[in-house]
């Protein structure tokens, strides 16, 4: 063990070194955006001490929500798919919903947020994974996702080169511990810091002890074998199963060399190891949030989004001082009047720039006088507006994206401002998808191993509020496959250790916001078809933020066959009237015709039937319906 301590100080002295520049620039952005310390402490104290004004006006946090605030609104959700044959998408879906209830249960947004917003504020932020008892009185686990305040007490692999750190071999998590708790933890265990750096030597007493919580990653090669069912299996597992195997008629048709990953986490103070456990999965669960990167001679830099406005800043800051500083010494100018001129009442005339008399008296025949105020200074202002200019270029945000007014006109001018901030902002919410991605891998890694033998899960809708309970099989023979039906509605037991399966994740609107945007463009869509309402009212109430807005919508889609019938009942009563109208309008027609034959030549009357037929009697008698016969005329 003393061996393994010896080793992980000497990674966490690499880490240190590597990451000490990151470290030293994300403090201080830290201190300058959210803490204000924006002049430089020897130009403060100067000021001070002179009793001149030294403001800071600081405008860093309103671009820091703009990006953060768009993130929120916008989070990327985990969807997973099958991948090989053993998976299928019910069970799919069931990892995504058990995905959404661990997001729910352990508030994976506040983790998500808190990352994202140290990545725009300092260039890099982390949450984690953990795994805690369900609740106190089971034995069952359960999966969480943590957030990690202080982003300084992490140190990552060295090494590493992935944006998403699905290559760290080693990570650090420092913690303080009181000296109390220590020793009722560790009875016997000698009181030793782990080694940290002067920053975190100066931001604590010596109350406590540091000690470093370490992962470690190794990797080892091992032969897996393919067996004529299709199985694979590990070769060792196979020697120990090789009889029953054969006597089964399996045999081995394939093998190849693979590399196997397992993780080990250990607490350790200076001197020794005070715990270690293996850990389930076979990625360190610590998950970084990236700012913008940039690599320069094979070392990684992380920049927050606020790092090249902090001189425009500076600037603005000093430029709207300057400005008050000069508006608030006019009202000193003294007055000015010929020589005994402030002999009556002198001390009055000693105090009145501060102060306001109702009269003053003065000596002479010519009155005192004061230099006017000049008004604000324009040079100062200038500057400070083109201070302020700065800013928004260097970020990418401008004054529409922001909720101000601008010389953007029209809708779309505004709209197309906005969108200029969020690409110019884009790749931090990128890189937010991508840490998200990487913990929805790491979770599909562990469900399996954690959610093992026969219990009740729930798990979460696309929207996160439809909950439904599903029961979880330990394999063997109760689920082949993926999903076993058994009796009953409802009572499908999946196996989560079956099959593979990957996952992909969506950025876009959130839930609700995508909620809002469909109601919106479908009431422009009735506003303008107002007949449609009828067809699509239950989708669009289905979408409003109203109380019973579910209820109301399962009402209103009962009514759409309804109007079906209805307007199917009309379009037959419609053909029905059009037939009888053709009906009327035949028989008066008839009528008419009958009238006229009574007053025609029977000759004439066969022309213009024009019913004669070739090759029939002529004397087949009269016309029917007359009165007329047609003796030697052709049949009809």
């Amino acid at each position: 063990m003393e061996r393994l301590v010896k080793d992980a100080q000497a990674v966490f002295e690499l880490a240190s070194e590597v990451e000490s520049e990151n470290r030293a620039s994300a403090l201080s952005d830290l201190r300058f955006a959210k803490l204000g310390e924006q002049w430089p402490s020897a130009m403060r104290k100067k000021r001070e001490d002179e009793g001149r004004p030294c403001l800071t006006i600081n405008r860093m946090p309103a671009f820091i929500r703009q990006v953060v605030n768009d993130a929120r609104q916008n989070r990327p959700s985990i969807q997973v798919h099958p991948v090989d044959d053993g998976a299928d998408v019910e069970t799919a879906e069931i990892y995504s919903g058990l995905i959404r209830n661990i997001e729910y249960t352990s508030d994976a947004e506040v983790a998500y947020d808190t990352g994202i917003e140290h990545a725009v504020t300092c260039g890099y932020g982390y949450w984690r994974v953990g795994i805690d008892y369900a609740s106190d009185d089971t034995f069952e686990l359960d999966l969480r996702i943590e957030r990690i305040p202080n982003i300084f007490s992490v140190y990552g692999d060295p090494h590493s080169l992935r944006a998403d750190s699905s290559d760290w071999q080693d990570a650090f998590v420092l913690d303080y511990v009181p000296k109390a708790v220590f020793k009722r933890r560790y009875p016997g265990a000698k009181l030793s810091d782990w080694p940290v750096t002067q920053q975190h030597h100066q931001r604590v007493d010596r109350a406590g002890v540091w000690l470093s919580e370490y992962w470690h990653r190794s990797e080892r090669d091992e032969v897996v074998l393919g067996l004529s069912d299709g199985t694979v299996l590990a070769e060792g597992d196979y020697r120990r199963a090789a009889d029953v195997l054969q006597a089964e008629g399996l045999e081995v048709v394939d093998e190849r060399e693979v590399t196997r990953s397992s993780v080990k986490q250990y607490l350790l103070s200076g001197v020794g190891v005070l715990e270690e456990r293996d850990w389930p999965g076979r990625y360190i669960p610590l998950i970084p949030v990236y700012g913008d990167e940039t690599v320069v001679d094979d070392r990684r830099y992380f920049r927050s989004f606020i790092r090249d406005a902090k001189d425009p800043q500076r600037m603005y800051n000093y430029w709207r001082t300057a400005s008050t500083e000069l508006v608030g010494l006019a009202p000193k100018a003294p007055y000015i009047g010929p020589r005994g001129a402030f002999q009556t009442q002198r001390h009055k005339w000693r105090n009145a720039n501060r102060e306001s008399y109702g009269f003053l008296e003065y000596d002479g025949a010519v009155a005192p006088t004061r230099q006017p105020f000049s008004g604000p200074p324009m040079g100062t202002i200038q500057e400070a507006k083109s201070a302020a200019d700065d800013m928004k270029a260097v970020t990418g945000i401008y004054d529409s994206s922001l909720g101000a007014r601008s010389n953007e006109t029209s809708g779309v001018a505004i709209a197309m401002r906005q969108r200029e901030g969020d690409v110019s902002t884009f790749h931090f919410i990128d890189n937010l998808s991508r840490a998200i991605r990487h913990t929805g891998r790491v979770l599909i890694d562990l469900i399996p191993r954690v959610y093992t033998g026969p219990r009740m899960v729930r798990v979460l809708g696309p929207s996160g509020n439809d909950p439904r309970t599903v029961r979880l099989g330990g394999g063997g023979a109760e689920a082949e496959g993926a999903g076993v039906e058994a009796k009953g509605p409802g009572a499908e037991v999946y196996d989560l250790g079956v099959g593979k399966y990957d996952l992909v994740v969506s950025s876009g609107p959130s839930y609700t916001t995508r909620r809002e945007a469909v109601s919106q463009q479908m009431l422009e869509f009735l506003t303008k078809f107002p007949q449609a309402v009828p067809y699509i009212g239950d989708l669009l109430v289905k979408h409003m933020d109203w109380p019973d807005a579910d209820e109301l919508a399962k009402r209103l889609q009962a009514m759409v066959p309804a109007a079906g019938a209805g307007q199917a009942q009309a379009q037959a009563e419609a053909q029905s009237e059009a037939k009888g109208h053709e009906i009327d309008t035949y028989n008066a027609q008839t009528k008419r015709l009958v009238g006229l034959i009574d007053k025609l030549p029977p000759q004439t009357v066969l022309q213009l039937l024009g019913h004669l037929e070739p090759g029939v009697s002529e004397d087949r008698g009269a016309v029917p319906g007359s009165a007329v016969s047609a003796p030697g005329a052709p049949g009809y």
